[in-house]
């Protein structure tokens, strides 16, 4: 292994062109005759459009053209879907409304697209689109997802009766209330999990480029996962056909989910590249990302935890009710379901477990997987209640864990999941000792003689990452597989370029992806190239998402190694007249085991491409190509300890420690899994201290800049203490189980359990503002 494989505290070498200014984003891009999109924008969350009247915009500077909906459809661009088929428990397939990406006779949220202008400048395009006049009809609009199925509720599409896309099922009910009937303790928890608006550095952003003469289109968009893009927008949206297409994603600055997704803005900046005859290219402003990104979260929960007399579980039972905005986006369906109620049991030995999920349209913004997706909601739910069970029992929240861990593996749970390994009690003990969990009450007692109320609050997380095996997946609704990619390419002169499906927006996957051939080969990072992100240079590939970039994308990239090793080392003794089995590759040379003999791999590669003395009928050339569908999800798990002080003057919260302990089995980079962890706590603890998306009674968005949504900051934050432990996963070659969601997953709960503890009682819901503190601390019942 060289210094620079796995293992390996590598710096990110893709860094040095993000911290110099030369990395090269969406908003980059210039191509001849480019000329700019301006989108006009539905004030109402909820009317019917009487009239549109361009005249007057056609007519001033600058500009090329205005589209409507009407023409759109008259070309015959398709609806928006939803790309992962639910069906209810009575069996009828989920209400799937329809999404056009400009609006024809009606808009549903505050930030509907309903016409685009292009024109010469942005300024000139948004001069225009202001002079656009649209006349509307205002009807009752509703926010709120448990309202939105009230009686008297407006009605958002006709497909949909009653505002219900699908009521969903999984588990055993009538085995889960049983168990609680004989539980000998019940805890009860109505939870509400907040909406959050994704908020990347980089807003989304589209340039669409139609080539009359070769009847082309190029599309480079901030995309997690270019080539379903180019799937859908062919194969469901009728933009192009597939080998008419060309979609590519450069450097994206951060994605957390929000930029999985295919949106309008792609689909008309093509549309209208072809309609004008110029390349168009569309930006978004921050508060267009507010309102028209999609937004995560958004559920109102009701539990039902059982315990026997020991103290052990015997029945979880939950009810969600999930609010999906105005439509159903491309993930949408899956996420409040297969990756959050398949969670529901935790780390948790429990027997019995019912979810119920309702999914509701209301007059928002479409809200789909957000870091973490459907995992950190299933964690809030679990550790949530099992503190405030602990609290309940009179028992330590820690030891009420422990003695109900799984503690033997493989596990299957009453809800789908079979996990293949882990070690809960590691992590949860190694937490408590980094905390000094049982110095506890000292610092108490000390933070009461100044004043401040302290308080200390765990979470043990478990997530399901690498969605798959793509056949299960299949039955399960997914309208795509969840396979992966690679393809090793060794050139002439022995530099290595590996091109992959997954898709690199802040992971680092240019130094992981090279250490790992560092690893096998032993050739130095700088000569192994990464890439990814265009689907005319890419084989098809499924992007990146779900934590599956180490443990899918990686994994294709192993088998492509294999196949490459195999090859050169055949090559090599050849060359060598030796024995291929006693062949072994080692910093940058392969040798005759047991002698001096060897032949550096440049030599190799050259003799590859040479011809000239290769064994008899084998093909020049050293390039591999591989697919890999895992068999099973992974499972990186942890337990996460927050330690608070509250000035019961303001209502002001400071973290004063923050330990977290994750398994996340075999590590690539240990730096950049700690950046990782990182990353996702503060958003984690942005969730539970700040952010939330707030929309008042007629639908209007009070949460649309960074005036009114409160982004955690350098001084809301400690220094993290951050450690691992290693079961290595048995699913995958190397062990790996996915990091980048861990810290968004874990790190809520135990915030607002370390805050409830502090106060007493649970009157509090997220985020914990100072303002809702303060009053919790005058209102709130003890507990």
């Amino acid at each position: 292994m060289g210094i620079e494989g796995i293992g390996a505290r590598v710096a990110r070498k893709e860094d040095k062109r993000f911290i110099t200014g030369a990395g090269r984003y969406v908003d980059d891009m210039v191509v001849p005759g480019m000329k700019h999109a301006a989108f006009v924008r539905s004030p109402h969350a909820h009317a019917d459009i009487k009239k549109i009247d361009v005249k007057a915009a056609e007519a001033m500077p600058g500009v090329i053209g205005v589209l409507t909906g009407k023409q759109l459809k008259a070309d015959g661009i398709g609806n928006l879907i939803c790309g992962w088929m639910i069906h209810s428990k009575d069996g009828s397939p989920m209400k799937m409304g329809a999404w056009s990406p400009l609006a024809v006779d009606r808009v549903r949220y505050v930030g509907d697209a309903v016409v685009v202008v292009v024109a010469e400048t942005k300024g000139q395009a948004r001069d225009a689109a202001e002079a656009v006049e649209i006349t509307y009809k205002e009807l009752k609009s509703v926010s709120d997802a448990v309202e939105a199925l009230g009686k008297g509720a407006p009605q958002l599409h006709p497909e949909a009766d009653g505002n219900l896309i699908f009521d969903w099922g999984i588990g055993d009910a009538a085995a889960t209330d049983a168990a609680l009937k004989t539980a000998a303790h019940i805890t009860r928890v109505n939870i509400v999990n907040n909406r959050l608006v994704p908020n990347a550095m980089e807003p989304r952003a589209a340039l669409g480029h139609y080539d009359k003469a070769e009847d082309h289109y190029t599309c480079w968009t901030t995309s997690q996962n270019p080539h379903v893009a180019r799937l859908v927008m062919s194969a469901f949206y009728n933009v192009a056909p597939e080998n008419k297409l060309r979609v590519i994603a450069p450097d994206v600055g951060g994605g957390f989910g929000s930029k999985i997704y295919i949106y309008p803005e792609e689909i008309v900046c093509l549309w209208a590249s072809k309609k004008t005859g110029v390349p168009v290219k569309w930006v978004a402003d921050r508060t267009e990302s507010f309102l028209t990104d999609a937004h995560g979260r958004d559920h109102h929960t009701t539990v039902e935890m059982g315990f026997d007399k020991n103290n052990k579980i015997v029945g979880l039972k939950v009810d969600t009710i999930a609010n999906l905005g105005a439509y159903m986006s491309l993930f949408s369906s899956a996420t409040p379901t297969y990756l959050y109620a398949t969670l529901l049991s935790g780390q948790y030995n429990i027997p019995a477990i019912y979810g119920n999920v309702r999914t509701v349209y209301t007059n928002t913004a479409p809200v789909d997987a957000y870091r973490g997706a459907g995992r950190p909601e299933a964690t809030y739910v679990l550790e949530r209640t099992m503190e405030i069970a602990a609290r309940e029992l009179g028992v330590s929240p820690a030891e009420l864990r422990r003695s109900n861990f799984v503690t033997a593996f493989p596990h299957q749970t009453p809800v789908i999941m079979c996990y293949d390994a882990g070690d809960y009690g590691t992590s949860l003990d190694a937490a408590m000792k980094q905390a000094d969990y049982a110095g506890f009450a000292k610092r108490k007692a000390a933070a009461a003689k100044k004043g401040k109320l302290r308080g200390i609050g765990m979470s043990c997380y478990i997530e399901a990452c690498g969605i798959a095996p793509s056949a299960a997946v299949g039955s399960l609704g997914a309208g795509v597989g969840l396979w992966e990619s690679a393809e090793v390419r060794v050139n002439a002169v022995g530099t290595i370029e590996v091109l992959t499906g997954s898709h690199s927006h802040g992971q680092g996957h240019e130094t992981t992806f090279a250490q790992l051939v560092n690893s096998r080969f032993g050739v130095p990072l700088d000569s192994v190239s990464i890439v990814h992100g265009d689907t005319d240079k890419v084989q098809m590939g499924m992007g990146t998402y779900g934590s599956r970039s180490g443990a899918v994308g990686m994994s294709a990239i192993v088998k492509a190694l294999d196949k490459v090793e195999a090859k050169a080392k055949k090559i090599a003794a050849h060359l060598l007249e030796a024995d291929e089995g006693d062949i072994v590759i080692e910093n940058g040379q392969l040798k005759v085991a047991g002698t001096d003999k060897n032949v550096p791999w440049f030599q190799m590669a050259l003799a590859a491409y040479t011809a000239h003395n290769l064994p008899q009928g084998m093909e020049p050339g050293l390039k591999e190509t591989a697919f890999y569908d895992p068999s099973n999800f992974t499972f990186p798990a942890g337990c996460y300890i927050c330690e608070v002080e509250i000035d019961p003057e303001t209502g002001k919260t400071d973290i004063v420690q923050f330990v977290a302990a994750d398994d996340f089995g075999n590590i690539i980079n240990p730096m950049i899994v700690e950046g990782q962890v990182h990353g996702g706590i503060a958003q984690g603890v942005g969730q539970a201290l700040l952010e939330g998306a707030i929309y008042d009674g007629s639908g209007q968005l009070l949460t649309a800049s960074y005036m009114d949504y409160t982004m955690p900051r350098a001084d809301d934050l400690p220094s993290f203490q951050i450690s691992t432990s290693n079961t290595p996963c048995p699913g995958n070659p190397l062990g790996i189980k996915g990091c980048g969601e861990a810290g968004a997953i874990g790190s809520p709960p135990a915030v607002i359990n370390a805050i409830t503890d502090a106060l007493g009682h649970e009157n509090l819901t997220m985020p914990a503002t100072p303002q809702k503190v303060w009053a919790a601390l005058r209102g709130g019942s003890k507990h």
